[in-house]
């Protein structure tokens, strides 16, 4: 398998970031390179990078922000919705989000944002 490029890229570089906290509605990223990526608070908490989330999706075979699978005959129980409590910068190279669900593992990184991001256009290069 080969590891991952993280060599600095224009692309990886956010120009700026909005994070609607107030509002709930998720998370916007202008980059550098012209491109709008646009997520959800429950695509990325779906997407959390954290080893215990990672691991999960895993075994799930789900991909960084799927949602997780009701199993075959279970009733859905309900669940409040997704929602970001507080956002903080790590250092120049990621955010850190606590959850409404007391997660607040998963480092995110401009990298990783950009790797996962939904649009139709990454979504379609990823296969």
């Amino acid at each position: 398998m080969a590891l991952p490029d993280f060599t600095p890229r224009v692309g990886n570089d956010p120009k700026s970031v909005v994070i609607h906290l107030t509002t709930g509605t998720g998370m916007e990223i202008e980059w550098k390179d012209g491109h709008r990526s646009v997520y959800t608070f429950a695509f990325l908490r779906d997407a959390c990078p954290c080893a215990l989330c990672e691991e999960e999706r895993t075994k799930a075979r789900r991909k960084p922000g799927e949602a997780a699978k009701l199993a075959p005959g279970a009733l859905p129980m309900f669940k409040a919705a997704v929602k970001a409590l507080s956002a903080e910068a790590v250092g120049k190279y990621a955010l850190k989000f606590s959850w409404n669900d007391k997660h607040d593992l998963g480092i995110y990184s401009w990298f990783y944002l950009r790797e996962v991001c939904p649009c139709p256009e990454c979504a379609a290069g990823r296969g």
